[in-house]
Formats: C-alpha cells, sequence, structure tokens
C-alpha cells in the first residue's frame, strides 16, 4: 500500500519536470484566469476543452448506459445568503450551477444521491446507474468546481473555508432540487465531503454510504512513519514542496499540451486495464471514459485546488473524520474493495465511537474504484447496505454471497 502511493508520488515528479520543459501553445479557454494569480496556472494553458466539451463527453459516455435520464444545470446562485465565507464567490456574483443527471426510475423509489471524488465526476459511475436505477431514484452530481458544473476561482484560504466550499454549495443544490430526505453515497474524497455534510445536516440524509472514503486514517497512524522518513530525503522534500504549492495532477495534463490525452490514455488503460482485478473495460468503454477524463481534467482549475487544504502530503486528511466519530448521527456503511489502498482498519476504529448503527463490507476483485473493477459486487453491497429501503424484512436479508463484513 504505502510503496504504491510512494511510486505514484514520484510519477507526478517525473511528469513535473516534463512540464517544464515542455512546449507551450495559447490558451484555448473560455474563461481567463483572474489577475494576480500564481505562475503555474497561466503558464499550463494549453487546455483544448470547455465546459461544454465536458458535456459533450459525458454525453459520450452515458451512451453505454440503458436506463433514460435527464441532464440538468441545477442554480445555486451565487452564494448563501448573509456568509461572510470565501467559497463559492469569486470576483464576479454570477449564478453557479450543479451539473446533474438524473435517471428514469420506478414510483416511489427511495432516492440515492451519488458524489464522485477527487480527480473524477459523475461519469465515473457509468457502470453502476442501469442496475442502482432499477431499485433506486438515482441522482449523480459533480461537485463545484469539477465535471460539468461552475469552475469559479477557488478563493478558499484554509480547511474550513475549503470544507464550506463543497458542503454549503451540495446543500443549496439539494434545496435547489427541493429534495428533502435522501440516501448519500460519497466515494473517496467524495465520501469525506457526504460525512461532513451529514453531520452538519443530519435531517436529510437517511442512511449514508461511503465507498473507500478519505478522512480514516492520520498522520499520527503508526503507519505513516515511513512518510515522515520519506519526507527527510531530498526527493520527499521536493514532492512536499509540491504538494503545499498546491501543485496538482490536473495542472501535468494541461502543461503536456498535446500530450496530455495520451497520458490520459495510458493512466485509464493501465488503471483499469491490466490494474483491474475484477471486470476489464472493454475498448468501448476505455476510448469513452479516457476521452471524458481528458476533458474533465484540462479544464480551467478550481475545485481540485482543494488538495492542499483538505490534504496533507501522503493523504492524510487534516481534518481526520476518525476523531469526530462518536459524532456521528446517521446510519452509514462502509464499503472497501478487498485490494482498495485505503485502510478498513480506520473504519472498524471509527465503528467502536459511533452511536448510530454501522456496517463494513468489503468487495472482492477490487481496488479503490470498485464500482469500476467489480460492478457487480458494488451493487450487492449497495443494495444490502440500503436493504431497510428495498426489502420489507431486511432483519431476514443476509450479507450476499462473495461479500464478507468486516
Amino acid at each position: 500500500m504505502n510503496l504504491a502511493r510512494l511510486r505514484w508520488r514520484s510519477s507526478i515528479g517525473r511528469m513535473a519536470e516534463n512540464v517544464a520543459n515542455a512546449e507551450l501553445r495559447p490558451a484555448a479557454v473560455e474563461e481567463k484566469p483572474a489577475k494576480g494569480r500564481s505562475f503555474w496556472p497561466s503558464v499550463l494553458r494549453w487546455i483544448p476543452t470547455s465546459t461544454d466539451h465536458i458535456i459533450a463527453a459525458e454525453k459520450r459516455l452515458l451512451s453505454l448506459v440503458k436506463t433514460p435520464y435527464v441532464q440538468e444545470k441545477v442554480n445555486i446562485g451565487s452564494g448563501p445568503p448573509g456568509s461572510k465565507v470565501r467559497w463559492f464567490r469569486s470576483s464576479s456574483d454570477e449564478p453557479r450551477f450543479i451539473n446533474t443527471i438524473e435517471f428514469e426510475s420506478k414510483e416511489d423509489s427511495p432516492t440515492l444521491v451519488m458524489v464522485h471524488g477527487y480527480g473524477a465526476s459523475q461519469g465515473f459511475f457509468f457502470r453502476n446507474f442501469d442496475a442502482l436505477a432499477s431499485r433506486f431514484r438515482v441522482i449523480a452530481i459533480d461537485q463545484l468546481g469539477w465535471g460539468g458544473s461552475s469552475r469559479p476561482d477557488f478563493t478558499c484560504r484554509s480547511t474550513e473555508e475549503t470544507e464550506a466550499w463543497f458542503i454549503d454549495s451540495f446543500e443549496e443544490w439539494r434545496k435547489a432540487k427541493n429534495i428533502s430526505k435522501f440516501i448519500l453515497l460519497g466515494h473517496s474524497f467524495g465520501g469525506y465531503v457526504a460525512a461532513k455534510y451529514s453531520m452538519k445536516h443530519p435531517e436529510h440524509v437517511q442512511h449514508l454510504i461511503l465507498v473507500g472514503p478519505a478522512g480514516f486514517s492520520s498522520e499520527t497512524d503508526p503507519k505513516s512513519e515511513w512518510l515522515m522518513r520519506f519526507r527527510k530525503t531530498w526527493k520527499g522534500a521536493i514532492m512536499n514542496h509540491l504538494w503545499e504549492s498546491n501543485f496538482t495532477p490536473q495542472k501535468v495534463v494541461r502543461g503536456l499540451g498535446p500530450w496530455g490525452p495520451d497520458l490520459v490514455r495510458r493512466y485509464t488503460s493501465a488503471r483499469f486495464g491490466s490494474y483491474a482485478e475484477g471486470s476489464v473495460l472493454m475498448e468501448d468503454e476505455s476510448k469513452l471514459l479516457t476521452d471524458y477524463v481528458y476533458h474533465t481534467l484540462a479544464a480551467k482549475a478550481s475545485g481540485e485546488l482543494c488538495l492542499k487544504y483538505i490534504f496533507a502530503f501522503g493523504a492524510f486528511t487534516r481534518s481526520p473524520l476518525l476523531h469526530r466519530a462518536s459524532e456521528w448521527k446517521v446510519p452509514t456503511t462502509f464499503i472497501y474493495g478487498v485490494q482498495d489502498w485505503m485502510d478498513y482498519q480506520g473504519a472498524q476504529k471509527a465503528r467502536k465511537q459511533m452511536e448510530v448503527p454501522c456496517e463494513i463490507i468489503r468487495v472482492p476483485q477490487g481496488g479503490h474504484f470498485v464500482f469500476i473493477d467489480n460492478p457487480t459486487g458494488f451493487h450487492s453491497a449497495v443494495f444490502h447496505a440500503c436493504r431497510r429501503f428495498l426489502s420489507p424484512d431486511p432483519d431476514r436479508v443476509s450479507l450476499p454471497e462473495g461479500l464478507t463484513s468486516a
């Protein structure tokens, strides 16, 4: 697990060196960078994409989904009334919107809202929509500053402000959609946001599903000792400096210009091809996902700049959920792929402090993107987690074969 993280950081470092030496072309973006911004966001500007490109790529990817759906841009205004916190305001007060897709469902189906992780967008759930829509009213969103949603200038300067950016914009989205009760599912960083939202607005969340969530380990964990040793090396010092400078992986994709799509193709092929332990992507899936991922990563930097405020170097959250488990107010199910580098043992520690029902399910043949690696196992885990909404006698529903309880 630790070696895999280290290799990832080293690869980002090498790509950063390539960016510095790359021949960059003029910008091809719709939004101009704000004055006074740092050097990197302005120089890494060979970006043949836009929100329209993202929505078009999303539509192509979702052509693989058979269930009819509606895509809409949900207006969330320009900021919460009376707020003094810098979150999704920028130099203008123009309204922001959340890119949303809602799938056709049976009448009276429970509502399931799906939130993606860092560096992803709602299209990453393309392998899950058909199965989940057969039992739920499925709604998936792009968080503010990601995917096809608005990408305002990121003005946050603290962990508190950054959390407010995502939590409060999600609440404004909920109000605009007029959804009073729902099941909330979040993956990775999206799990972190979903958990923080549930702590602030528990009255709206019927059940919380956290898929490989961030926030259940910290730098005080004994397993982080290797990171402390690495930081003392010259490579570690460079990587830590890049991290604290908010040098994101997306900046590498932008900086590589015409070579950016090839980098993304190599990533998706490696991560969801030979790397996958479960269901390997078909050729058409891989091609459409690569196109979609490229456009979402190469667009204007916005939500991605949360990186250094939410995470310390090493992907440890600065405000760990593990430390607030005693404040939990919503019944929760954790879902982990057996090969997930996120440690499920952190969830076990948190469960001991919770005063609400909590279960941990592990899905075989799946890593951190278990919903792509093993969609069938993932669907079984979600259905089991929501059995009290789906079954007339939930207490008699046993854990599906192949899944394990931790």
